[in-house]
């Protein structure tokens, strides 16, 4: 009887600790965030510095991937109305001192600027570049899970004058 008892209680721990750990994972699917609309500024348009597009970095992987264009100017990344992400937890936005990211390990290994948690996995975002950073040295933009530290997207930036 007590073998019984513990049996079922041992698959109610583990049973919950699933479910808890399914809806971790599926809650951003089932739930995600209402397409962004940001819109920029004159002040914000100042000083256009690159410009780049996001691409799918692994094709083998059909959760990880973005599309879409990035814009930067000298004080704000711009993800423009057609980004899009697969959804996923704890998604940021990451400028990288290194081109033609296309691993994680390339991130990993890195010394990036956090610009913050993406806001949507849809539509257009601006991003606050800190104060201080030459925009020449960060030939990248990358959507970056930090929950799990997988690279999901990068952007490859070519610059202007």
């Amino acid at each position: 009887m007590w073998r019984g008892i513990a049996i079922f209680l041992i698959g109610g721990i583990l049973g919950t600790a699933f479910g808890v750990a399914a809806g971790f994972f599926a809650y951003p699917y089932v739930f995600p965030p209402p397409e962004a609309m940001d819109t920029l500024t004159d002040q914000d348009r100042a000083g256009l510095a690159a410009r780049g597009r996001f691409i799918h970095a692994n094709p083998a992987d059909p959760i990880h991937y973005g599309k879409g264009d990035v814009t930067v100017y000298r004080r704000v990344v711009h993800l423009n109305t057609n980004f899009e992400v697969g959804p996923g937890p704890a998604f940021h936005v990451y400028l990288v001192p290194k081109a033609k990211i296309r691993q994680t390990a390339d991130v990993r290994d890195a010394m990036f600027v956090d610009l913050g948690k993406l806001r949507s996995f849809k539509g257009s975002q601006k991003y606050t570049i800190p104060d201080g950073v030459d925009l020449k040295a960060y030939p990248s933009v990358v959507i970056w899970c930090a929950q799990f530290g997988v690279l999901i997207s990068p952007a490859d930036l070519v610059f202007e004058q």
